[in-house]
């Protein structure tokens, strides 16, 4: 697979971003809406369109998996970037493939010697920025996975991000892993600074950490904010016939609620603002 930028014109002020892409979508999305990438390029401008006064979103791409034609950047590709994303994935995010451990090692170097880029993940990508910062990442303890249109439940700091009055949002899930605790300040070895602000923003019955939020430095998401209807039900559909989903009755009572009402352009306005410097103020 080669890399390429995805870019729209800079006639307003912009974002630019690094879309680390970490799977490839089910053929059929492939075919009708491009890579993660592209699916999630075209997200972040419409965001950035609602956004006041309206921004641009640069967006370039480096696929990860090398057995499928990728690369894992090194530090000097991130030489123009100052906010970087990380997509989902089928692979998980406390294995210790080569790639995974190299990629592990490149955020490691732009977390310690670049503070002025932020970082956000979906899914894969929040479970792989917790692990950076010291989290254990492991399957649920019940080994169900959290699947289609799930409530999420807000406290402050989520209301906050959001800018909502709410107490919940409604997002896509597909995972069986979680990250099991936040980041923890001070730990040994860890990059997380003592008396820095580590923030859990929401939750659900199934999984206590849907997300991570740092001032001017991180915020994720375990849910999939560009999921629309037909990537769920097909995406639920590909983990089936691979066997990963063993219980059949589950997915498909997940994959009818693929087409109920989400809040999805909240989030990535939320990460958007972030991008752009608009963080809650540190209150």
């Amino acid at each position: 697979m080669t890399n390429f930028p995805i870019v729209t014109p800079a006639h307003k002020p912009s974002i630019g971003m690094m879309i680390l892409e970490a799977d490839t979508p089910h053929p059929q999305t492939a075919s009708r809406k491009g890579s993660f990438a592209q699916i999630l390029h075209r997200h972040f401008a419409v965001a950035g369109e609602a956004h006041t006064p309206p921004l641009s979103v640069v967006s370039n791409n480096v696929f990860l998996i090398p057995s499928q034609g990728g690369r894992v950047p090194k530090f000097s590709d991130f030489a123009q970037s100052h906010a970087v994303l990380i997509t989902g994935s089928m692979h998980d995010a406390h294995g210790d493939d080569p790639w995974i451990l190299e990629l592990l090692g490149v955020l490691r170097e732009v977390w310690t010697k670049r503070p002025d880029v932020r970082f956000s993940g979906v899914c894969f990508g929040h479970q792989i920025l917790c692990r950076l910062l010291g989290s254990e990442v492991a399957p649920s303890p019940s080994q169900d996975w959290e699947l289609g249109h799930c409530r999420v439940e807000l406290n402050g700091i989520g209301k906050r991000l959001f800018r909502t009055e709410e107490g919940e949002v409604f997002l896509h899930q597909m995972h069986q892993d979680h990250v099991v605790a936040a980041p923890e300040p001070g730990r040994e070895g860890g990059l997380v600074e003592e008396g820095t602000r580590v923030e859990v923003w929401g939750y659900s019955e199934h999984t206590a950490v849907q997300g991570v939020y740092i001032p001017g430095r991180l915020f994720t998401t375990q849910a999939h904010l560009a999921f629309d209807e037909g990537m769920v039900r097909r995406q639920i559909d590909m983990r089936v016939e691979m066997g990963s989903i063993e219980d059949v009755e589950g997915a498909d009572v997940a994959a009818e609620t693929a087409g109920l009402e989400h809040d999805r352009d909240v989030v990535a306005a939320a990460i958007l603002r972030f991008f752009h410097g608009e963080d809650d103020g540190g209150v």
